[in-house]
């Protein structure tokens, strides 16, 4: 497992190989990046080395301006890296850090103690339980599953870099369109349907706050102490890094609100080996071995026939190089972070001795339309760079520029509108937003702001920009 404090560009993540932690037994932290405690001796000095080179190789290559990383085994941290430095200070397994969207992980853990409670059933349309839902025949199994056709993102400004406040009841997360897909048909990722089962635990908890149940029937047990809503200290601060330079930008820190249960969490290296652990294994006392063997059961086919990656009930399904990994990764605006647990082996023979070749290169069929074409080029959601490209019948293709990211192909529709046509913005609308004069002023995806520089100040970023702008 990783967390980065940083998002100029996703890293690649060590994977974690993880069993039960007994919660009474604190995860050790190794001193400095490269010292192993006497007791954790498992691991062959040149295992530890190639472990640190690859977490120094991510935060480097990355720029990352802190990054921290553990490998789990038989119920403990064998080992630990820290590479960077935090307010002058190297990072440390007790530092917080914003951990996005492995959020979801404890949402569905909540979810399932009720449906084990008797409380309620997969398979029940979320209105049965929680009214004022635009959509209320979505079943929980299907929000668990990112499989509720639901729209990704929230209604109005870029939510991860607003404040809840702007957003205080459940009719204010959805827009004019809050399902764009049919649902049970595919996985389409959606913030909004993890919002909707936070909602649900509370109203099934007597409407205590689902943080609050989060604390007291899962944190507490398992010795999380340090995994918060809000961060506490000692924390690491959000930074962007600036695409073609050493410079950085502080990103905010907004209390999501409704939206909480999507990516609100902070936690620490010590608690997230405490987390992996349990997800393998589970624990009684917070959720049993065969209901956590449903969580980890790919729940709907997934995206674009690509079967070496699917999801569960609020977790991310992988397999690589042989290995079936399990666990999520995560991101908020100057955070990013992964979790994995290795859970089976598998083979690659087939990929490895024999590749697909690919279709020869066509030049596209002209006539080009040149405001089409002015289009195309880089762009930047936040400090990271995109490129848009023309494809056949005035179609476009959003590709990231920095390693792994979304990219998505659009459709062009009649009324000047691109609809996703797969991966993360799949069902969503692409809208070209021009200013007074009619010039291009932004890209408006899913409510996501794309520009053309990094974080402009001139440029219609939700939440504004930092007024000292860019620093060293």
């Amino acid at each position: 497992m990783t967390l980065a404090q940083s998002t100029a560009q996703p890293t690649a993540q060590p994977t974690a190989q993880s069993t039960e932690v007994p919660p009474s037994e604190p995860v050790r932290q190794e001193p400095g990046a490269a010292g192993t405690p006497e007791e954790f001796t498992e691991l062959l000095p040149q295992t530890r080395r190639a472990l640190l080179r690859r977490l120094a190789v991510g935060q480097a290559e990355g720029r990352a301006p802190s990054m921290v990383g553990a490998v789990v085994r038989e119920g403990r941290a064998v080992w630990t890296g820290a590479r960077g430095s935090v307010e002058g200070e190297m990072p440390h397994g007790d530092l917080q850090y914003r951990i996005g969207s492995l959020t979801k992980t404890f949402v569905a853990v909540l979810v399932l103690r009720l449906r084990d409670e008797g409380l309620l059933r997969l398979a029940d349309p979320v209105g049965r339980h929680l009214e004022g839902t635009p959509v209320p025949d979505a079943t929980i199994a299907q929000l668990l599953s990112h499989s509720a056709g639901l729209a990704a993102e929230p209604r109005g400004p870029w939510w991860e870099r607003t404040t809840g406040a702007l957003r205080p009841e459940p009719a204010d997360l959805f827009d004019e369109q809050p399902q764009p897909l049919p649902a049970g048909r595919r996985h389409h990722y959606s913030n909004v349907g993890y919002a909707l089962l936070g909602a649900l635990v509370e109203r099934l908890r007597g409407g205590a706050p689902w943080g609050e149940v989060l604390r007291r029937e899962v944190l507490e047990p398992l010795g999380m102490g340090r995994t918060t809503l809000l961060p506490e200290r000692p924390y690491a601060r959000g930074w962007a890094v600036h695409p073609w330079a050493d410079a950085l930008l502080p990103e905010p820190a907004e209390d999501t609100g409704l939206m909480g249960p999507a990516g609100q969490l902070w936690s620490t290296l010590q608690d997230l080996c405490r987390w992996a652990a349990f997800l393998l294994r589970g624990d009684e006392r917070v959720l049993g071995a065969e209901s956590l063997a449903e969580l980890r059961t790919p729940a709907v086919p997934p995206e674009s026939g690509a079967w070496d990656a699917g999801y569960g009930l609020g977790v991310q399904l992988l397999r690589r190089e042989g290995r079936l990994l399990v666990g999520h990764h995560g991101s908020m605006p100057g955070f990013l972070a992964a979790l994995w647990a290795v859970a089976t082996d598998l083979t690659g023979i087939l990929i490895a001795h024999e590749p697909r070749i690919p279709e020869p290169w066509r030049p596209l069929p002209g006539p080009l339309d040149p405001e089409l074409l002015a289009l195309t080029g880089p762009w930047y959601w936040g400090a990271n760079p995109h490129a848009l490209r023309l494809r056949a019948e005035r179609g476009l293709e959003l590709t990231p520029l920095s390693g792994a990211g979304r990219a998505s192909r659009f459709r062009a529709e009649k009324d000047g509108t691109w609809t996703g046509l797969d991966g993360y913005y799949a069902g969503e609308t692409l809208r070209v937003r021009r200013d007074g004069d009619g010039a291009v002023s932004h890209l408006d995806l899913g409510t996501f702001v794309f520009t053309r520089g990094p974080y402009e100040p001139s440029a219609p970023v939700p939440g504004g920009v930092d007024p000292e702008g860019w620093r060293v």
